[in-house]
């Protein structure tokens, strides 16, 4: 009986999200061999992030792709507001940074991986296989030496100098290499669903909010991707009342969606998103390296996950593409991703456990009937604004594509 299928190359990258196909065009680009491994047929998700921030659109006129990527239909969020009360405040200005496009780009996500995919595909190094689930990993001794994955064919192993896990939150790549997340531990979790509008425009905020209570409403075209803070595990209690009183909810934050919400007429129509943040404290060891929500996960607060996952790669790109295109890189440098991209990291986190803590203290008070002093105090100091915006269109330590 013969045995699974082969394949020999010098870096296998198991997930096709932001963080691996971005680590998988620039180390292609590099002229590293590599495969990139997706479980999905295609890259459609629902429920993914539309946001690329101005970080990741200096990266793309960095590798000279920025025009190309425009021309994929976007929306441009010059300025994020929160509402409360009917009063739009807002609360980050991304105009005035040191970059080519003062905005956030909002893209459909599978848009923008099919254009990083296109791209990739240009050189002959790179190599997408969809439909390709990694499910172990293969070992040379203490030292990781590539994956076993499912296909439609049968059992593919593929060897490689180096394993990146890019594969989200439930990678199977970490906890086959026996790694262990610590949980922060996160108070929210986030419905989504789809509120039909038709093609007219309705004014968009970035947020409205209310004692503890969120919607954001993200607008593509015909319809608005809705996401609703819960408190974590309030779902059933919330079916209970009906869907009647989510809808209630739902206009009470944001008065425009009450012509929309009619059409939620069952729970079908609304996914649980259970939000989690933790972050592996070693991010590699000898053949393997995470990155992306592999290596730490985030919560949708500032909507900066893929722009963080995006930067790994890029990081990932920037310290190992040149060494590991001559061959095996020793477990120091890999570390030395983890020493980069770790303090921006543990920051975002920390404010976004901040500001999660400060909304489940909030819950059960009654609606607000003032502007807080902190929004005040942003709507009063445009600076403020300036600064916000820069944190998260930017980061606090934002990669640039400068291979070494």
């Amino acid at each position: 009986m013969a045995g699974p299928a082969a394949l020999r190359t010098r870096c296998v990258v198991v997930g096709g999200g932001p963080a691996g196909m971005m680590a998988g065009l620039l180390l292609a680009k590099l002229g590293v061999e590599v495969v990139v491994v997706e479980k999905h047929g295609d890259f459609f998700r629902d429920f993914r992030g539309d946001t690329v921030h101005p970080s990741t659109l200096e990266v793309m006129a960095e590798l000279g792709y920025l025009d190309d990527l425009l021309k994929v239909p976007h929306a441009k969020l010059r300025q994020g507001a929160a509402t409360l009360n009917g009063t739009s405040i807002v609360v980050a200005d991304f105009s005035r940074l040191p970059t080519r496009c003062g905005y956030i780009a909002i893209m459909p996500q599978w848009d923008f991986l099919s254009f990083i995919a296109e791209k990739a595909k240009a050189f002959p190094t790179f190599s997408l296989r969809m439909k390709t689930e990694a499910t172990d990993l293969l070992w040379d001794g203490d030292r990781v030496a590539g994956i076993k994955a499912g296909t439609p064919e049968g059992e593919l192993h593929i060897k490689a100098d180096l394993v990146i896990g890019a594969d989200g939150r439930h990678s199977i790549v970490r906890s086959q290499a026996g790694f262990q997340a610590v949980d922060f531990g996160a108070p929210i979790d986030v419905l989504w669903m789809r509120l039909h509008k038709g093609t007219e425009s309705k004014e968009q905020a970035l947020g409205y909010f209310d004692s503890g209570r969120f919607l954001i409403l993200i607008d593509r075209g015909d319809y608005f991707q809705t996401g609703f803070v819960i408190p974590k595990g309030t779902l059933d209690e919330l079916k209970a009342k009906g869907l009647q009183g989510l809808r209630d909810e739902m206009v009470r934050l944001a008065p425009l969606v009450k012509d929309l919400v009619p059409a939620l007429t069952d729970w079908d129509q609304v996914k649980l998103l259970t939000v989690r943040i933790d972050r592996l404290p070693v991010w590699h060891r000898e053949g393997l390296l995470c990155i992306g929500d592999c290596a730490h996960a985030m919560s949708p607060a500032g909507g900066v996950g893929v722009n963080y996952a995006i930067q790994d790669a890029v990081a990932t790109a920037n310290l190992l593409g040149r060494a590991l295109k001559a061959g095996p890189v020793p477990a120091a440098r890999l570390a030395d991703v983890q020493a980069r991209r770790e303090f921006p990291v543990k920051l975002i986190q920390a404010i976004q456990l901040r500001i999660h803590r400060r909304m489940a203290a909030s819950w059960n008070h009654p609606p607000l009937t003032h502007i807080p002093l902190p929004l005040r105090f942003i709507r009063s100091f445009p600076p403020a604004r300036h600064l916000i915006g820069r944190f998260l269109g930017l980061g606090p330590r934002p990669e640039h594509w400068r291979p070494r």
